[in-house]
């Protein structure tokens, strides 16, 4: 099935933002993403490498940000095409390619993003023929990943390649998914088609994420545990806050940008920019300029940026510029520069919040 496309219409406007990008560097930057797409849609990190379908949804995200709707549409297409029957994807693809999968588990929040943006690309194009196509497909897809929700409210990683389902739930990857949750509350809000199971797991999701730290795997070295309760929308206000500023001294190296894992000497571009995210989301735009800024000696000369940077030996590891990154950095940029669908997807403030479980007497 084909989508009918929206207009090509690049811009990058929103995406100018002093010391981070100038007009023509945002335009080389989503040139740079554009080259990495295969003619099928799928966008691998970079050609020869793998595509796992969170980071390929990423990348799409950022090409609509800048416009660039009927390539983001076709990524889109790739997901539909080569949607799994129990709704779910493989973690890998060599190259993009939907015939020679790596990864044969199927990781819940790999799932889960195709809802969030979906909901990106619908309120960058307002393409009905758009949103009735994949809405199966996000169906499908939250469907297999709320089949995973533990008792506690939870969500368990991922199902194994022989479809053993792994209980055991990761903090950064059900964050991702409360936040997918809510977005395919709100494309089911615009169709019209309730789901009441989804409302259910979100709020039980979102309880679990602030008052049951318990409930997951001990990951606290990684920064992502640290930051994605507040950019997936499950901690908010005064209480995002105050999370951000209790580690904020052992993961952000001024001037360089944010560890990926403590205790190593290595900041990366991905973690900086969705830390830059999370911050715009909170109502601290300055900080996330500063943030954004401190990467930009991950920029290379093709308008790409490096995967991450080892300061204490003055190299770039690995040897890689990714999709993903610069589109995380896109994305960013979009937000503190007002571009509307952006700011709508990560801000969240008018996402349904899902249904607040009985537990433990809070809510």
């Amino acid at each position: 099935m084909t989508t009918p496309r929206a207009p090509r219409t690049p811009r990058t406007g929103h995406l100018v933002l002093p010391g981070v990008l100038t007009a023509a560097q945002a335009a080389e930057t989503v040139a740079g993403i554009r080259a990495q797409q295969r003619d099928d849609g799928a966008i691998p990190w970079f050609r020869g490498h793998h595509l796992d379908p969170w980071d390929h949804t990423e990348a799409a995200m950022a090409l609509d940000a800048a416009g660039e709707h009927e390539a983001a549409a076709r990524a889109y297409d790739w997901l539909r095409e080569h949607q799994n029957d129990d709704g779910s994807w493989y973690a890998a693809y060599h190259d993009g390619d939907p015939a020679r999968p790596t990864d044969l588990g199927r990781e819940t929040n790999f799932t889960a993003y195709v809802a969030v943006g979906t909901w990106h690309h619908w309120l960058a194009t307002r393409d009905t023929a758009f949103l009735d196509g994949m809405w199966p497909v996000v169906r499908a897809a939250l469907d297999f990943v709320v089949r995973l929700q533990q008792p506690g409210g939870e969500i368990g990683w991922k199902r194994e390649a022989d479809g053993t389902p792994v209980a055991d739930a990761l903090l950064t990857g059900c964050s991702s998914v409360h936040h997918a949750l809510r977005c395919g509350l709100a494309i089911a809000e615009e169709r019209g088609e309730p789901q009441p199971d989804w409302e259910l797991a979100a709020g039980a999701l979102a309880h679990a994420i602030r008052c049951h730290p318990e409930r997951f795997l001990d990951k606290s070295r990684y920064s992502m545990d640290w930051y994605y309760p507040v950019l997936g929308g499950a901690v908010t206000g005064a209480e995002a806050r105050a999370r951000l500023e209790m580690r904020w001294d052992e993961f952000v190296v001024p001037g360089l940008g944010v560890r990926c894992v403590l205790p190593n000497p290595w900041v990366t571009g991905g973690e900086s920019c969705e830390l830059a995210l999370a911050l715009w989301a909170v109502g601290e735009p300055e900080r996330a300029g500063e943030v954004l800024r401190s990467i930009g000696h991950l920029r290379a000369e093709d308008g790409m940026y490096w995967t991450g940077y080892v300061f204490e030996d003055g190299a770039f590891w690995p040897e890689e510029r990714t999709a993903w990154t610069a589109g995380s950095l896109l994305l960013a940029v979009a937000a503190l520069g007002g571009d509307a669908p952006t700011r709508a997807v990560f801000g969240g403030t008018d996402l349904p919040a899902g249904l607040t479980p009985d537990c433990c007497g809070l809510s």
